[in-house]
């Protein structure tokens, strides 16, 4: 009878599973109110990633929406640039990797649902904020109520929808909201203007949204379009060159949700912190997948930034996630004889920082040349999670214990069932292990006697999933399927689950396809930490790297050069010719034309470029190397040829702890990585493997050095 009755329990999950997960199915009904998302009446927690497609070369939209998608991005967000589509007034451009219709069909055909981001200013660091410079030669006020500059918005919507006409979700094609400029801090009748243009070209959609800092000098009316917020681990903005500026701190730590004060401090000066309004659910745009770097400020995040602040939004009451950047880019070649497409402090507009005039890789969980990052397999974790299991956290309440800051923990509760969260990690803080932990819930307590440093953890309490009540667990809930429970151990915390009333203690991972237990016809998974962020994946194939040799063809004919102060005080980068007098190397590269091309470098910055002199990408030294896709090559390169500027000595510049600044520059190793998936989802190369691999090559690479 209790196998008969345990058939039953399944086949009715996995009838639940199908109607009611966390995918946002194209043709349903989304609506929200002060908590959440819903898709046809069911709550949804999403997980949200930007991607920019005029960054990224067109025939490689759909392989990166689908690395999207199997990271756990459930709504892709972009930019639509003026600038891109308009630099010469009245000459449109939307072909090639412009072609934004044909980018939607994508996402249409990989049911992946659009927030546009349609401005008319957009920020990105892109030149003037992505208004083009011909309309600051028209004399009228930007961003500006007036008629004359609200007749050019027009325009740019009329075209962007004739881009877009037959693709809103009302029309089964992927948009599913706009956004209406961007950190805009005067009236809201402004943006309320923006609307209403937009809906009299035809834009018709199930929600707007504007970001939702700074405050605004008078408010929107309720319900006109949602406010979105954001976070960042650091800022490349700052006008110091020290480390750890800023209130960054706050992004790590649990509080009311609260309006974010370290975004753009550069232009959005004297932001006040306040608790937000109870009347909008709390949704992020702009949870720093990663970091830009400025000349000036060379920022170098790190994997569990992101993944901790992720921890922290939900754990203070986020029912969406809302990552920028979560795919790098490059951005677009100028047309002939017009400037960089780059934000820079000879622009005339948006003139804070100077960014390198190409590369926009952002350190995001997917980069520039579409490389999967350790945190784009952590944040996964917390996306599946969202994906399964967002339907019951969505209504519940956050709540902030009292704490003397020895531990920050907040949990989210039915007035039953909880979600602890733990977060023992704060950039640069470097905070403790915790010993003989107790965390007091209304319903339970939790002990932990270890809890370890650089810790972010869910905890399920009184969960019940498939028929079984979890009643505590200190392992991190991942997933499930019919008949199937999967948790991830959380590193350096000893696993227990206590679930259906019987006690699992002393548990070893068995990896996604071998139980630690089955009870009650369900079977339950332990996952290693590191293993968890790939489950359900075609697993990763080690290829041996390429070590290329390269021949230094020349010095660098100034080893002192000028560094000026632009507009807003900080340093300048290198201009086209300060690099004729860089060091020259020359990278052989024949007819290869599959993997990506890294290079380890020490400098100050970095420019390369194709035999015939065309410019392919560039980078500001902050620890990390210099990458290139070669597929991404003209057909006649044999050869790359790439120049380094040297460090020197005091320079205005914040270096990261992870990059030298010894005065000098060289080349330390050149290889090109092949590593494939096949498309089996199972065997999938075990923890202990990848880690011999990995040291293979921190070996490799130290050879590579010595030579």
């Amino acid at each position: 009878m209790r196998a008969i009755l345990s058939a039953l329990l399944i086949s009715l999950f996995a009838s639940l599973c199908q109607a009611a997960d966390g995918e946002i199915r194209f043709g349903s009904t989304i609506t929200w109110d002060s908590i959440s998302l819903m898709v046809d009446g069911h709550r949804v927690v999403p997980a949200m990633g930007e991607i920019h497609y005029s960054r990224l070369p067109a025939n490689e939209w759909r392989q990166e929406v689908r690395k999207m998608k199997e990271g756990g991005i459930d709504i892709l967000a972009t930019y639509v640039f003026w600038i891109h589509h308009e630099p010469t007034e009245g000459t449109w451009q939307w072909e090639d990797n412009l072609n934004l219709r044909q980018f939607l069909e994508v996402c249409k055909q990989e049911h992946m649902p659009v927030v546009l981001r349609i401005g008319p200013f957009s920020h990105g660091e892109v030149r003037n904020g992505g208004l083009p410079d011909w309309l600051f030669d028209k004399g009228c006020k930007l961003r500006n109520e007036n008629p004359e500059f609200l007749g050019y918005v027009r325009q740019l919507y009329a075209a962007i929808f004739e881009q877009v006409k037959g693709l809103q979700w009302q029309d089964g094609g992927p948009i599913i909201a706009a956004q209406f400029d961007n950190e805009y801090r005067g009236h809201g009748s402004y943006l309320l203007a923006l609307k209403r243009i937009a809906e009299e070209e035809g834009f018709s959609l199930p929600f707007y949204t504007r970001t939702g800092w700074p405050e605004l000098a008078s408010p929107v009316p309720y319900g006109e379009m949602l406010p979105l917020y954001g976070d960042y681990a650091d800022g490349f903005w700052d006008r110091s060159t020290e480390e750890g500026v800023g209130e960054y701190w706050k992004a790590f730590r649990f509080a009311p949700p609260q309006l974010p004060t370290a975004i753009a401090t550069e232009q959005l000066d004297n932001q006040q912190a306040q608790t937000l309004s109870a009347a909008y659910p709390y949704f992020t745009c702009e949870l720093g997948g990663g970091m830009m770097t400025s000349y000036h400020r060379r920022i170098h995040t790190y994997p569990q930034d992101a993944y901790a602040m992720a921890v922290v939004k939900l754990g203070s009451g986020s029912n969406l996630l809302g990552y920028y950047m979560y795919h790098g880019g490059i951005n677009p070649q100028p047309n002939e004889g017009q400037p960089w497409l780059n934000e820079n402090q000879r622009t005339p507009g948006t003139n804070y920082n100077d960014l390198p005039v190409l590369d926009y890789d952002f350190s995001a969980p997917i980069g520039a040349c579409g490389q999967l990052r350790p945190h784009y397999f952590s944040l996964r974790k917390l996306h599946l999670f969202l994906q399964d299991f967002g339907e019951m956290l969505a209504p519940m309440q956050a709540v902030f214990p009292p704490t003397d800051d020895s531990l920050r923990w907040s949990y989210r509760t039915d007035g039953k069932a909880a979600f602890v969260f733990i977060n023992n990690y704060a950039r640069f803080e470097n905070l403790p292990p915790r010993r003989q932990v107790t965390l007091e819930l209304p319903s339970t307590t939790l002990r932990i006697k270890h809890l370890p440093a650089n810790c972010s953890a869910i905890l399920p309490v009184n969960v019940s999933v498939q028929g079984l009540t979890i009643q505590y667990a200190t392992a991190q809930l991942l997933a499930q399927r019919p008949g199937a429970i999967y948790f991830s151990t959380i590193s350096g915390l000893a696993p227990h689950i206590k679930i259906g009333g019987k006690l699992l203690h002393r548990l070893r991972p068995k990896g996604e396809n071998v139980p630690v237990a089955t009870i009650h016809g369900v079977r339950i998974y332990l996952l290693e930490d590191e293993d968890a962020g790939h489950i359900f994946l075609p697993r990763m194939k080690y290829v041996e790297p390429i070590q290329l040799r390269v021949k230094k063809t020349a010095e660098a004919t100034c080893t002192y050069r000028y560094i000026t102060t632009g507009l807003h005080n900080v340093a300048e980068e290198p201009t086209d010719s300060d690099f004729l007098s860089a060091a020259v190397y020359t990278i052989p590269i024949g007819t290869r034309r599959n993997g990506l091309l890294r290079i380890d470098y020490h400098g100050d910055c970095a420019r390369l470029y194709t035999d015939k002199g065309l410019l392919l990408t560039d980078n500001f030294q902050n620890g990390n190397t210099l990458d290139f896709l070669l597929s991404r090559l003209p057909n006649d390169t044999r050869s790359l040829t790439l120049r380094i500027l040297p460090i020197q000595a005091d320079m205005p510049v914040y270096f990261p702890r992870e990059a030298s600044t010894t005065p000098g520059e060289a080349v330390h190793s050149v290889i090109i990585e092949r590593n494939s998936r096949p498309t089996t989802t199972q065997n999938r190369q075990p923890n202990r493997q990848r880690k011999f691999f990995t040291r293979q090559r921190a070996r490799q690479a130290a050879k590579a050095r010595r030579r």
